[in-house]
């Protein structure tokens, strides 16, 4: 029998398998060979080290973890259901005017209508509602709409006041604008509950030094160093060069 035979019916026999030479031949193999008997000696030696050996004690965290598992987040249906409903609204108002049914059904004569000035205005009002209706789908395209609508409500609020107040247009055609308010409001609603949804869970924000920064590791005794965070804007990594 080869030593390197007996060694491993000798591993399998302090592991509690199967050998795979007969226990008779091993024996008397160990009996004759010097050097596989001190191989079992350390080997057994190992052996009991390693079920002695206490596991170290672990904490229980399962109550800390449920406790900062986030909700699952909602999806926030409604919100966009009224925005893409709003979209919809901008957008038959928009059609309305490039085709000029509005106008027509508002008694306007056709010499008091700048039609440049009219097209520009059924462009953007369509503008409106596609974007409206693009942030109904996608939640995250909302905030990149906030800031323009947000600077096109306020003025065409004031201006349109100062128009009604002076005679200039009707309160109907100022009701119209209502749209574009009940988009705006619920943009920001739709951009609230996407960041909601997507904000970091509190076990990353939170100071983890009651974990890692107490506790030693048992090999060596050693507080483990914390990883250094990254500060500041980091590049992207290149496809090629990841």
């Amino acid at each position: 029998m080869k030593c390197e035979t007996c060694r491993e019916a000798l591993s399998a026999r302090l592991d509690g398998e199967t050998e795979p030479a007969p226990p008779e031949a091993v024996d008397r193999h160990v009996t004759g060979c010097p050097a596989c008997r001190s191989w079992l000696a350390r080997a057994e030696r190992l052996h009991r080290t390693i079920l002695l050996r206490p596991a170290p004690p672990v904490p229980d965290l399962t109550a800390v973890i449920l406790e900062r598992t986030p909700a699952p987040p909602r999806d926030g249906w409604p919100a966009r259901i009224a925005l893409a409903m709003v979209a919809i609204a901008q957008l038959a108002l928009a059609f309305a005017q490039l085709l000029g049914v509005e106008d027509h059904a508002a008694g306007h004569s056709a010499e008091s209508l700048v039609g440049h000035l009219s097209h520009e205005s059924s462009a953007w009002n369509l503008a409106v509602g596609v974007g409206l209706g693009w942030a109904a789908v996608r939640t995250k395209a909302a905030a990149g709409q906030l800031p323009a609508l947000t600077g096109f409500v306020a003025l065409l609020l004031a201006l349109s006041a100062g128009d009604l107040v002076a005679g200039q247009v009707t309160a109907g055609r100022v009701l119209t604008h209502g749209l574009v308010v009940a988009g705006l409001v619920l943009l920001f609603v739709v951009n609230r509950q996407h960041r909601l949804r997507n904000r970091p869970s509190p076990a990353t924000t939170a100071d983890t030094s009651d974990f890692a920064g107490t506790e030693t590791d048992h090999e060596t005794g050693e507080t483990p160093e914390r990883p250094r965070q990254h500060r500041g804007f980091r590049r992207p990594a290149s496809r090629h060069a990841a």
